[in-house]
């Protein structure tokens, strides 16, 4: 199984969320929104991420996700996530990518997640880290599973 794990980053926050999160999917290559053209991704399982910036995600990754084309990613499996700080109300970035995902034609193996940090620089709450390793540990077992 070919896995990505495609990530925005303000503060590093995020990022560090991906590597986790790719650990524990295990053998997953995490690469930044930045590097990647919609166009060329190829993978059997995709998980994206991204903090949330003004109740949604960057735009950066609106943009990535807006470059997918109808039924693109038929046949993939996804994931999405975010960064956020814990507030009554906080915005949802990862289900924003969820849908966008989803419209692409790709079939969503998880429910959006959102990973905590202390303030809007961060760090990541503590253990954080920790559930993004078991999240995609969780990730990788319902693939396997659905395969």
């Amino acid at each position: 199984m070919s896995a990505v794990v495609v990530f925005d980053s303000n503060y590093g926050n995020t990022e560090r969320v991906a590597e986790a999160i790719a650990a524990g999917i295990g053998g997953a290559t995490t690469v930044s929104v930045a590097r990647l053209d919609p166009a060329n991704l190829q993978a059997d399982l995709l998980v994206v991420g991204s903090p949330i910036n003004g109740w949604r995600p960057t735009a950066a990754m609106q943009k990535f996700l807006a470059g997918f084309g109808a039924a693109q990613l038929a046949g993939t499996r996804a994931a999405a996530f975010d960064t956020r700080v814990r507030l009554f109300i906080h915005g949802d970035a990862a289900g924003k990518i969820s849908r966008a995902l989803e419209n692409a034609g790709a079939t969503i193996v998880a429910r959006p997640r959102g990973f905590i940090v202390k303030g809007t620089e961060g760090p990541l709450l503590d253990g954080e880290l920790e559930a993004a390793t078991a999240w995609g540990r969780s990730i990788a077992a319902e693939v396997a599973r659905t395969a």
